[in-house]
């Protein structure tokens, strides 16, 4: 298939019939560019379990208040415009990640958990962004199995059965990856780049150019979240680490061992937040 029309099916997503209601009707309100916090503070309350979700996320190791989060007002207004809908989106496309791979929702928590860690080490300003931008890392994975589940199907035996990576499946068989896709969908609901960039360039950072930082971080958390096997982002051994993302972060062997520490003892809390009560 042309890759143009291809873009062109990815990006009417929404259209879909096997979409979760609750992301059709996310994407309605936060698609639109002037779209303001109360507006979706407003979509959120009529929703309990989506309120429930939000702070259950919002008081998990992803970010700095763990516990202290009560209120959906609070929460909105502590984490800004941009952080808030890329965590709606994380929590709304939950059911989508658990039917496209198992294991999936639970890499992700543990990427956007290592980013922060990451981030704040190296003084990144909005630590918030990263993760989000890490939650959000492998949307692009769900998009294609919600567009072409038969192919995905495929895709994933075919990584297992050759020993590919998910990603090299994915371009032998749509002649695109999950990251292409994620970029596009990124772009198509109006994120600003340091969002977009993460997302389409965290298995290619040196091609990262507005945010290179944030790129280089979500690519090492990727790996180091798949290292201690938290998760299963769809690949059954470990990439290594682009060459240019140990330049750009230049981390001591002592920070590694710090990042390795706090990133085990946030991982030991993550099961709270898997939403296995609801």
């Amino acid at each position: 298939m042309d890759i143009r029309d291809l873009r062109s099916q990815i990006e009417k997503i929404d259209t879909l019939p096997t979409i979760p209601g609750v992301l059709r009707k996310l994407l309605a309100v936060i698609e639109r560019p002037k779209v303001s916090i109360s507006e979706i503070g407003g979509f959120i309350s009529n929703d309990p379990v989506l309120t429930s979700r939000v702070l259950k996320v919002v008081n998990s190791p992803i970010y700095g208040f763990p516990g202290r989060i009560s209120s959906l007002n609070q929460a909105l207004i502590l984490l800004g415009l941009n952080v808030v809908r890329g965590m709606l989106l994380g929590v709304s496309v939950f059911e989508a990640m658990q039917k496209t791979m198992i294991g999936l929702w639970e890499h992700s928590l543990g990427c956007a958990i290592a980013s922060r860690i990451i981030a704040k080490r190296k003084g990144v300003k909005e630590p918030e962004e990263v993760s989000v931008a890490a939650l959000l890392h492998d949307i692009g994975k769900v998009v294609l199995g919600l567009k072409f589940p038969e192919e995905y199907r495929q895709i994933m035996t075919d990584a297992e059965n050759e020993g590919n990576f998910i990603f090299e499946s994915e371009k032998k068989i749509l002649n695109i990856n999950h990251a292409d896709a994620g970029g596009w969908i990124a772009k198509k609901w109006n994120f600003p780049m340091n969002l977009v960039e993460p997302i389409e360039y965290h298995h290619k950072p040196h091609l990262s150019r507005m945010v290179p930082m944030q790129t280089a971080i979500v690519h090492f958390a990727d790996i180091l979240t798949r290292a201690k096997g938290f998760g299963f982002a769809g690949d059954y051994f470990v990439p290594a680490v682009h060459p240019s993302v140990w330049q750009l972060l230049d981390l001591s062997e002592d920070d590694l061992k710090e990042i390795v520490s706090e990133f085990e003892d946030a991982l030991g809390q993550a099961g709270d937040f898997m939403f296995s009560d609801e």
